[in-house]
């Protein structure tokens, strides 16, 4: 019976963890709605539907600079295929919530291989938007 118990304890212990870890899929499919905005040159709209965190960080104008300047150069999108997610609740720099940390390899017109992070954060609303975005 004390196995028992200590299971369902364990259990109810990790249960929040793995509900977080099925949002994965939603944040996946959250960055890559907002890479097609990115990959079609709607640097503002991209930063419209960023999260609050991400908007304070940095300014629409400014972020639009950014992008073409590092965007631009590499053409049309090729291909972009999913690598690795990983659910975290804690990031360097950034406030305790819920994340997940997305690479993707990705194959641009002008450039064969790079590799995208992008880390979609859980807000207020329940919603995921992009928190982060690095391209090497």
């Amino acid at each position: 019976m004390k196995n028992v118990i200590v299971l369902a304890v364990l259990f109810a212990l990790l249960s929040p963890c793995y509900a977080s870890e099925d949002e994965v899929p939603q944040a996946v499919e959250a960055a890559r709605t907002w890479l097609a905005m990115v990959d079609t040159a709607a640097y503002g709209e991209s930063w419209e539907e960023a999260a609050e965190f991400f908007k304070n960080a940095v300014t629409r104008k400014t972020w639009e600079q950014q992008l073409k300047a590092v965007r631009g150069p590499l053409g049309e999108l090729i291909s972009r295929e999913l690598k690795q997610s990983h659910y975290t609740t804690t990031l360097p720099g950034a406030p305790d919530n819920e994340y997940v940390v997305i690479t993707f390899e990705t194959s641009f017109e002008n450039k064969k291989t790079a590799m995208e992070t992008v880390t979609p954060m859980k807000e207020e609303d329940e919603t995921w938007r992009v928190s982060g975005y690095y391209i090497k």
